[in-house]
Order: structure tokens, then C-alpha cells, then sequence
């Protein structure tokens, strides 16, 4: 095979490519192709056993308990003699923590956002945006005890008839957790703006305050929305901060200044007790699982279609 290739001073030169090499970049292209393609694959067989698994077993375990229990009762006492399996009490503690923790990460953390893309000199960005992301990789059993130990009695400090247990420490705790994600995604779709669009509404007589608000944001609102459906779905399934520092008594209630107990703490605790395996204690652990994937589902849903929504493409 024979190329022609035009170098700078305008006079041609021919080379020719050897047919082996052509046969090797073939097979290089298909394997990366099949490799690729078998990674795609292999994401959604993941996901579709972890729904089959839910949905089998919850099957199983709706055979015993009426759906309309599960969804109305508000008593979990499905280890008890006369057990009870209203879901209520795991998922007023699940949204009660995760609400606590998305009212400190997605306010503060857009705050954080926009001074680090807006004010912040590329020296204290580059100190300060790796030292949030440092959050990400501490163990969340280190926040659990943080919560317990420290976050807690400095509460009570504040208001003595706060319990050990109680759903506030660990919600605040856990919106410190997950701030670095709504931060650092954020942060990087606020970067992606074009400069052309910060430059407009300078013209127009915005300040850098009013610019950042009225044109940066709704330009990287796709993103922003993005980093807020993480944060909702880390804070939703999030486990050991709650069960150290939340407690494991199930409670319907929604007053951050009780104990309770969440979905992820109840699995957590019928998987490492004596539950005999295939009882009808041990199936509710996939109802339970069942509802918090559902939740999550809507909440990605959610952000998917704000996404499609208002997405803007530069």
C-alpha cells in the first residue's frame, strides 16, 4: 500500500505501509472493540442479577406479608415473635439522615463551587480542591465514631435532652462526607462554562457575584444536577455512619433529635445476627434492599431528566 504525504517545503514523498502492520491494526482495533463492548456488557448483566436477585426474594417474602402492610404499617419487628413489617420506621430514618446531610452538602458544597471556579486563584484552587477530594477516601467508619464521639457530645452541649443515639449527628456528619462530591463535580462543570458567557454578563453591567448566579450556574445546571443525584444516592445507601452513631432500634419518626434505624443499618444487622437463612426475617433484609434500589432509581430518574431537561452543549 502506497501513501503520499506532502512535507513543508511542498515537494512529495511516498512511503509504503507494510501488510502486516495494517492485519495487526485490524486486530488491535477488534480487540479493543470486543474488550470495550464486553465491559458494557458485563455493567449491565451486574445490574440485571442484583435486580433479579431483589425482586426473587422479595417475591418470596411478599408470598407471607401483604403488600399493603409493608407500605401502610408502621411498626419493623420482623425478629420478634409476633413480627411486623411495616416499612415506615426504616424509611422515615433513611430520608430524615439523608435530608439532614443534602441540607448541608448541596447549599455549602455549591457555595464551595463557586468560589473555587469564580473567585478562587488557580494556587488555592489547586490546594484546596485535592484536599476536599482527600474526604472521599476516608473510611466511613471513621465518620461513624467522628459522629459518636465527638459531634454528639458537643450537641448535647447545645441541647441536653439530646440522646447518645439520634439522627442528627450523623446526618450533619454525613453532609460533610459527601460534600466534596457535590464540590468537585460542580466545580468542574462551573469550569466548563465558556468564558464568552462570563464575559456577556460582565458586559451587561453583572457583577461577579450576580454573574456567577444569573449566568454560570443555570449554564452548568446539567452538571451541578448531577453531583446533587450522587450525593442524594451516597447519602441514601450510606451505612456505617448511622449505625454507630444513629442507633439500630427501628422508630417511626421523623425528629432528628431521636434514635433510629435506616434500611442499609437494618441489613447490616440481620446479615451479621443469627437469622436463620431462607426465614421470613431473613427474606424482608430484600424487600428492604428492594425499596432502597427503588429509591435510588427515582432519584436518578430524577436527575436524568433534569439533565435532558435543561442540558446546554458547548
Amino acid at each position: 500500500m502506497t501513501e503520499t504525504v506532502t512535507a513543508n517545503q511542498g515537494h512529495e514523498r511516498s512511503f509504503t505501509v507494510s501488510p502486516h502492520f495494517m492485519r495487526r491494526r485490524a486486530f488491535i482495533n477488534e480487540l479493543a472493540r470486543a474488550i470495550l463492548w464486553a465491559s458494557a456488557a458485563l455493567s449491565v448483566l451486574v445490574t440485571a442479577g442484583i435486580v433479579y436477585v431483589l425482586v426473587s426474594e422479595s417475591l418470596a417474602f411478599f408470598e407471607h406479608v401483604s403488600l399493603w402492610e409493608f407500605v401502610s404499617s408502621t411498626t419493623w419487628t420482623p425478629v420478634f415473635a409476633n413480627p411486623e413489617f411495616g416499612i415506615w420506621p426504616l424509611l422515615s430514618g433513611t430520608l430524615t439522615v439523608s435530608g439532614i446531610a443534602l441540607s448541608i452538602a448541596i447549599p455549602f458544597g455549591l457555595l464551595l463551587a463557586v468560589y473555587l471556579s469564580e473567585y478562587a486563584p488557580n494556587r488555592v484552587r489547586e490546594v484546596v480542591k485535592p484536599i476536599l477530594e482527600l474526604l472521599e477516601g476516608v473510611p466511613t467508619v471513621v465518620y461513624g465514631y467522628f459522629a459518636l464521639l465527638l459531634v454528639t457530645p458537643m450537641l448535647q452541649q447545645i441541647f441536653p435532652e439530646l440522646p447518645g443515639f439520634n439522627m442528627l449527628a450523623p446526618g450533619l456528619v454525613l453532609g460533610i462526607m459527601i460534600l466534596p462530591y457535590v464540590t468537585s463535580l460542580s466545580e468542574d462543570a462551573m469550569r466548563a462554562v465558556p468564558n464568552g458567557l462570563r464575559e456577556g454578563g460582565f458586559a451587561l453591567g453583572y457583577s461577579r457575584f450576580h454573574t456567577a448566579f444569573n449566568v454560570v450556574i443555570p449554564a452548568a445546571i446539567s452538571g451541578i444536577t448531577a453531583s446533587f443525584v450522587l450525593a442524594m444516592s451516597r447519602a441514601v445507601g450510606e451505612t456505617m455512619v448511622v449505625a454507630i452513631a444513629a442507633g439500630q432500634m427501628p422508630h417511626f419518626t421523623f425528629n432528628p433529635m431521636e434514635g433510629a434505624a435506616t434500611i442499609t443499618t437494618f441489613i447490616v444487622q440481620v446479615t451479621l445476627g443469627d437469622v436463620r437463612h431462607g426465614s421470613i426475617a431473613y427474606q424482608s433484609i430484600f424487600a428492604a434492599g428492594l425499596v432502597l434500589f427503588l429509591l435510588t432509581l427515582v432519584f436518578n430518574l430524577i436527575g436524568f431528566y433534569l439533565r435532558r431537561r435543561y442540558r446546554q452543549a458547548y
